[in-house]
């Protein structure tokens, strides 16, 4: 126990998540609808990766950096949105300190991981439009396994340092996480709050210049040429990505780059539910809801046709 008579987490080997502990009235609306939404990603993603296999019209580089997409969000919605609805649903809100620390590694692993595959697929979206002839040998299929690998290993070598540096750093010295999962911030104390504000921008600043850079390439070869029927389908495909893609960062800025006072904790906690939730459900809609390559595969799938 500390001098402030405040019990370590570490030594007590549990967290309390505090969650929406202060409205427990709405705790049951916030389970059904959370519940929809994680309902909602499983079936999307599941859909674009099963209909991204079976079909051999969508073996294309696109199409298999979706289905990993998708594949990352049906990973990090289950790695804290089952946690978050157990809590919820039942009285005891805790997690072991040992579940905690693995549950911020898999989300800073998935997190970071999809942050770089955004900045490879807005590569595949410029070389479609301002390479098209040359597409098939730049975006050959061996390199674009390459590219979703190092996606995946920058992703968890990133998240190892960082959960190194929160395992070692003091915690707030007490059990109790204001937050309704084991998520960065919550977990840290104002100074180090300012260190991961800092080292955040930097990383976010490396990852949207490039994608700053292709749409501006992209937006500039769309303006020099006609819009054939083709071209506006690869357009599209490049408005959905950039749609996703604003939405991710801008959320991500939210929660990672305001200052340590800069907003109320339970702005904070919404902001989160709605990256951790409702994002990842909107991806399959986004990418899909007007594409007809991806509704006439689902149509056959279905028995629709």
């Amino acid at each position: 126990m500390n001098d402030d008579g405040k019990v370590n987490a570490s030594s007590e080997g549990y967290f309390i998540l505090v969650g929406f502990s202060n409205w427990p009235y709405l705790e049951v609306v916030f389970f059904v609808v959370i519940l929809i939404f994680y309902l909602m990603t499983l079936v999307g993603s599941l859909l674009i990766i099963i209909l991204s296999y079976l079909d051999s019209h969508l073996h294309t580089p696109l199409y298999f950096f979706l289905s990993n997409l998708s594949f990352l969000d049906l990973c990090y919605t289950t790695s804290s949105i089952p946690q978050l609805l157990d809590n919820l649903w039942g009285l005891e809100k805790t997690i072991s300190y040992a579940g905690c620390m693995v549950q911020l590694y898999f989300v800073l692993t998935l997190g970071t991981t999809e942050c770089v595959l955004l900045m490879v697929m807005s590569y595949d979206r410029y070389a479609a439009v301002c390479r098209p002839l040359h597409y098939t040998v730049l975006m050959h299929p061996r390199f674009c396994r390459l590219l979703a690998v190092a996606s995946w290993v920058s992703g968890f070598t990133t998240s190892a340092l960082n959960s190194s540096f929160t395992f070692w750093v003091p915690l707030c010295g007490h059990r109790q996480v204001d937050h309704f999962f084991c998520e960065v911030p919550a977990l840290f104390t104002h100074a180090n709050k300012l260190t991961l504000m800092i080292t955040s921008s930097i990383f976010v600043l490396l990852l949207l210049t490039p994608i700053f850079t292709s749409y501006g390439a992209i937006v500039q070869a769309v303006l020099r040429m006609q819009l054939t029927a083709g071209l506006r389908k690869v357009f599209g495909t490049c408005g959905a990505h950039l749609m996703v893609v604003s939405l991710f960062f801008f959320l991500a800025m939210c929660m990672y780059l305001q200052p340590p006072s800069g907003n109320s904790r339970d702005q904070s906690k919404f902001i989160v539910l709605f990256y951790t939730v409702v994002t990842p459900s909107l991806n399959p809609l986004i990418y899909t809801l007007r594409n007809k390559d991806v509704r006439g595969p689902m149509k056959r799938l279905m028995g629709w046709e």
